[in-house]
């Protein structure tokens, strides 16, 4: 899709906010498309974030599915940012050492 300054600057703000979130974020790209018209559902448009930690790679991607919203670009965009926040918190809490080992994982982390 051709590129839109309204659009871009939201991404913009979403990126800002999870830079907030979490200051580790090193780089951020955002893929907006529209991968095929389906005759039904009209234009849904596919978001991929990905973004460079330290330390960690992250890819979100959110597909329009069946019954997505994903008509309007802003609201694909959204809830990729969502998706994101939400893996980038996961990453935070490992990094911290906040989240629980499983059992065979704890004790291959005592054995190094």
């Amino acid at each position: 899709m051709e590129s839109s300054e309204a659009l871009s600057a939201r991404i913009s703000e979403h990126a800002a906010k999870l830079a907030q979130f979490y200051d580790g974020i090193t780089r951020c790209d955002v893929l907006v498309e529209i991968p095929h018209r389906h005759k039904t559902a009209g234009r849904l448009f596919h978001v991929r974030v990905h973004l460079h930690l330290k330390g960690a790679d992250l890819i979100v991607s959110r597909d329009p599915g069946i019954e997505d919203t994903h008509e309007d670009p802003y609201l694909a965009v959204r809830d990729a940012f969502v998706t994101a926040r939400r893996q980038v918190q996961n990453v935070v809490e490992r990094l911290r050492g906040e989240v629980k080992l499983h059992e065979a994982e704890a004790e291959a982390a005592q054995a190094t």
